[in-house]
């Protein structure tokens, strides 16, 4: 996955909004949903990674699973948040799943109103 196939994909998500909330570094873009973090990544970094929330179980497995590839959050919640290399091995299908579950985790921790106005459960 490409840096700008990364960035289109975290932004077609209903109400997914990009930031540049760090003054101190402005590359890193945030992806947003309800004023939530789903996503973090330097575009311009290589090898290009991503920061996602994940079910604490899954984030296990997935590390097992791709040891080198996935790992605990960097400067995150180790327990809640992956680091991806997108760039690598991994399928983009793989990744593409990876980032519509941290959307999906951050909708389900957001107000039931804000929910039924993105249209998800």
């Amino acid at each position: 996955m490409t840096p700008e196939q990364l960035r289109s994909f975290c932004l077609s998500f209903n109400a997914a909004v990009e930031e540049f909330p760090f003054p101190r570094v402005p590359e890193v873009s945030v992806y947003k949903v309800g004023g939530k973090m789903f996503a973090l990544t330097t575009l311009e970094a290589r090898p290009l990674t991503v920061n996602l929330k994940c079910d604490p179980e899954q984030a296990i497995r997935f590390r097992a699973e791709h040891p080198e590839l996935i790992v605990p959050g960097w400067h995150m919640n180790k327990r809640h948040w992956n680091t991806v290399t997108v760039d690598a091995e991994l399928p983009d299908r793989l990744v593409r799943e990876l980032i519509e579950d941290s959307y999906d985790l951050v909708v389900a921790g957001l107000p039931r109103a804000e929910r039924l106005r993105l249209d998800r459960p």
